[in-house]
């Protein structure tokens, strides 16, 4: 790699994800519950959610003490260095919290407001996805590349679903509308994951409404990297409002459907 921070930030990215997935694998406690909840009832956050982000942020802050820092359990510093550290420590709450095996540490770092280093680690699955800006993205030492675009019918497509009652009624009115003109629906419960099965070819399309920037941060620049498109609504980026990601060939008409139909609104 020709860029030497490029590669300090993916080498420390790599090892935290490394020691945070390894923490939640090997640390769960046998009588794992709810530690607190965030937009309702049944949005969870657990003990080890919150351990995860300061195994995680102490890690990065010891070695680059100026750099900035968003987490989905709390952590927000501006920092000093130009360089921004956006973490969900464990994406798939829900399916920890039930001892299912899709979650995952997303670790994404920008520079100057650009994202340039994705890192997934998936425990369960043994598989820790990685991008850079411009680099590629692999599956450990294994180039990525998304699936060559079928016709849409022939697509399978993964989305969530929003923890508010409400907008999960639009968000199942939505599918109900897009299934028949699809291969078939999926539906894993970490949006990190998601946009690497884009990427590894697992999946044609993945989209979902309600998403925040740790979600997707990591996912978004490992997919793109793969060789997929994603965005948000059309000609925009990828937000909370609606991401979209897929092969090319299907990225269009599905962010078309989905424009359509109205996912980017309760």
């Amino acid at each position: 790699m020709s860029d030497p921070l490029l590669s300090e930030l993916l080498d420390l990215a790599l090892e935290a994800a490394r020691r945070a997935g390894e923490l939640l694998r090997d640390g769960r406690p046998a009588d794992l519950g709810v530690a607190a909840t965030k937009s309702s009832p049944i949005d969870v956050v657990t003990e080890m959610d919150i351990a995860a982000e300061k195994l995680i942020t102490g890690f990065l802050a010891e070695r680059r003490p100026d750099d900035g820092f968003l987490g989905e359990e709390g952590a927000s510093t501006t920092g000093t260095s130009g360089v921004r550290w956006v973490i969900d420590p464990l994406d798939g709450t829900v399916n920890y919290l039930y001892g299912l095996p899709t979650w995952a540490v997303s670790i994404a770092a920008e520079r100057d407001g650009e994202r340039v280093v994705g890192v997934v680690e998936a425990p369960m699955r043994r598989e820790t996805y990685r991008a850079v800006l411009g680099g590629g993205a692999y599956a450990g030492d294994k180039p990525l590349r998304c699936r060559p675009a079928p016709p849409l019918d022939q697509a399978l497509v993964s989305t969530g679903f929003n923890y508010v009652a409400a907008v999960r009624s639009h968000q199942a009115d939505v599918v109900q509308r897009l299934i028949p003109l699809l291969r078939d629906i999926r539906r894993s419960g970490s949006a990190a994951v998601d946009l690497c099965d884009v990427a590894a070819g697992r999946l044609d399309g993945y989209y979902e409404r309600g998403l925040n920037p740790w979600d997707l941060a990591a996912g978004d620049l490992i997919a793109r990297e793969a060789g997929a498109l994603t965005g948000g609504r059309p000609g925009g980026p990828p937000d909370g409002d609606l991401a979209v990601a897929a092969s090319p060939g299907v990225f269009g008409p599905l962010q078309s459907l989905l424009e359509e139909f109205g996912a980017w609104h309760d």
